[in-house]
């Protein structure tokens, strides 16, 4: 059985904001690290693998203070990058729900029916996610690998491994849970 260890990446400025982040490249804010220093102290006596990451700053400085205290190497991976929202980027969600209302409410009721002006669809980003999955588990048959990943794209990753209901990708972006959950998935769901 393979497990994935789905970490969040800590929160930003633009997240504490309420800003759509998107593939935008921001750092972690003083409380994001705070966060994922927490987060790395309660993983410490993880027995993982592996750790993978996005290519953005975010992600990959989670990935690299997770990694320090568990003695590991965050593998970078640019198909692991954020869900791209196109000209929504560096918005207020605030902002978007006024200007485009009945578009606002169909990407929290419906997101898999929207694509942001010039953005990505998120079947585009599920198909890009399911192929790093199924890397990941061709390589690693079992055992708990690491994948740090922004939100939207860390919650879309929860919704395929435990085919859950995606809901509001936005409303996760506030970092009010834990920034880690371990998935028990097998191999052949990744792969599906």
């Amino acid at each position: 059985m393979l497990n994935f260890l789905l970490i969040r990446a800590g929160s930003t400025e633009y997240a504490s904001q309420g800003r759509v982040q998107g593939t935008l490249d921001v750092p972690l804010s003083e409380e994001g690290r705070r966060q994922v220093e927490l987060a790395a102290g309660q993983l410490r006596d993880q027995s993982i693998e592996a750790i993978y990451c996005g290519p953005c700053r975010a992600s990959q400085q989670t990935a690299e203070i997770i990694g320090q205290e568990l003695a590991l190497r965050p593998r970078p991976n640019e198909k692991l990058h954020n869900l791209d929202h196109g000209l929504w980027q560096g918005m207020l969600v605030e902002e978007v729900k006024a200007k485009q209302p009945k578009v606002y409410r169909q990407w929290q009721e419906h997101p898999e029916t929207v694509c942001p002006p010039e953005g990505e669809t998120l079947q585009h980003a599920q198909t890009r996610l399911q192929t790093v999955l199924v890397k990941i588990a061709k390589k690693h048959k079992s055992g708990t690998i690491a994948v740090v990943l922004n939100d939207p794209l860390a919650s879309l990753c929860r919704n395929m491994l435990l085919q859950d209901k995606l809901g509001d990708l936005w409303q996760s972006s506030g970092h009010s849970r834990q920034l880690w959950e371990s998935i028990a998935v097998s191999p052949t769901l990744v792969s599906r």
